[in-house]
Protein backbone atom coordinates (compact mmCIF):
# COMPACT_ATOMS: atom_id res chain seq x y z
CA UNK A 1 0.00 0.00 0.00
CA UNK A 2 1.33 3.59 -1.02
CA UNK A 3 0.80 6.61 1.03
CA UNK A 4 -1.61 8.14 -1.48
CA UNK A 5 -3.59 4.42 -1.38
CA UNK A 6 -3.33 4.80 2.73
CA UNK A 7 -4.91 8.65 2.48
CA UNK A 8 -7.70 7.45 0.90
CA UNK A 9 -8.00 4.35 2.51
CA UNK A 10 -7.98 6.83 5.78
CA UNK A 11 -10.51 9.27 4.03
CA UNK A 12 -13.10 6.48 3.26
CA UNK A 13 -13.26 4.98 6.79
CA UNK A 14 -13.07 7.96 8.89
CA UNK A 15 -15.64 9.68 6.69
CA UNK A 16 -13.18 12.37 6.11
CA UNK A 17 -11.59 14.55 3.02
CA UNK A 18 -8.38 13.58 1.33
CA UNK A 19 -7.00 16.25 2.29
CA UNK A 20 -7.44 16.11 6.02
CA UNK A 21 -6.69 12.81 5.70
CA UNK A 22 -3.58 13.32 4.44
CA UNK A 23 -2.94 15.84 7.53
CA UNK A 24 -4.11 13.30 9.85
CA UNK A 25 -1.58 11.11 8.22
CA UNK A 26 1.71 13.75 8.36
CA UNK A 27 0.66 14.74 11.74
CA UNK A 28 0.99 11.10 12.64
CA UNK A 29 3.93 10.31 11.01
CA UNK A 30 5.64 13.64 12.54
CA UNK A 31 4.71 12.63 15.95
CA UNK A 32 6.24 9.47 16.21
CA UNK A 33 9.20 10.88 14.49
CA UNK A 34 9.70 13.34 16.85
CA UNK A 35 8.89 10.48 19.80
CA UNK A 36 11.47 7.65 18.35
CA UNK A 37 14.24 10.77 17.76
CA UNK A 38 13.71 11.89 21.79
CA UNK A 39 14.22 8.34 22.59
CA UNK A 40 10.89 7.29 23.63
CA UNK A 41 8.68 4.59 22.87
CA UNK A 42 5.68 4.78 20.81
CA UNK A 43 3.16 2.30 21.78
CA UNK A 44 -0.15 1.17 19.62
CA UNK A 45 -2.26 -0.63 21.70
CA UNK A 46 -3.70 -3.83 19.85
CA UNK A 47 -1.29 -2.67 16.87
CA UNK A 48 2.16 -2.79 18.03
CA UNK A 49 4.97 -0.81 19.44
CA UNK A 50 8.24 1.32 17.80
CA UNK A 51 11.39 1.06 19.39
CA UNK A 52 14.11 3.07 18.76
CA UNK A 53 17.55 1.63 19.04
CA UNK A 54 21.44 2.85 19.23
CA UNK A 55 23.29 0.02 17.06
CA UNK A 56 27.07 0.02 17.97
CA UNK A 57 30.21 0.88 15.89
CA UNK A 58 31.68 -1.97 14.74
CA UNK A 59 33.66 -4.12 11.81
CA UNK A 60 31.45 -5.60 8.89
CA UNK A 61 32.33 -7.34 5.47
CA UNK A 62 31.79 -6.46 2.12
CA UNK A 63 30.54 -9.48 0.30
CA UNK A 64 32.08 -8.37 -2.90
CA UNK A 65 35.60 -8.21 -1.66
CA UNK A 66 35.92 -10.01 1.45
CA UNK A 67 37.14 -6.89 2.73
CA UNK A 68 36.65 -5.57 5.86
CA UNK A 69 35.32 -2.24 6.55
CA UNK A 70 34.04 0.18 9.95
CA UNK A 71 30.71 0.48 10.60
CA UNK A 72 30.17 3.84 11.83
CA UNK A 73 27.39 3.74 15.06
CA UNK A 74 23.69 4.68 13.90
CA UNK A 75 20.08 4.39 14.99
CA UNK A 76 17.41 2.71 13.41
CA UNK A 77 13.68 1.68 14.26
CA UNK A 78 12.20 -1.58 15.55
CA UNK A 79 8.42 -2.63 15.39
CA UNK A 80 7.05 -5.30 17.63
CA UNK A 81 4.06 -6.41 16.86
CA UNK A 82 0.61 -6.47 19.18
CA UNK A 83 -1.63 -9.16 19.71
CA UNK A 84 -4.75 -7.34 17.99
CA UNK A 85 -2.84 -6.91 14.66
CA UNK A 86 -0.91 -10.66 15.17
CA UNK A 87 -4.47 -12.02 15.84
CA UNK A 88 -5.89 -10.76 12.69
CA UNK A 89 -3.05 -11.99 10.20
CA UNK A 90 -3.66 -15.69 11.56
Amino acid sequence: MTKAELVTAIAEQAGLSKAQAKDALEAFVSSVTASLKAGQDVRLVGFGTFLPVSRAAGMARNPRTGESVKRPASKTVRFRVGEGLKGALN
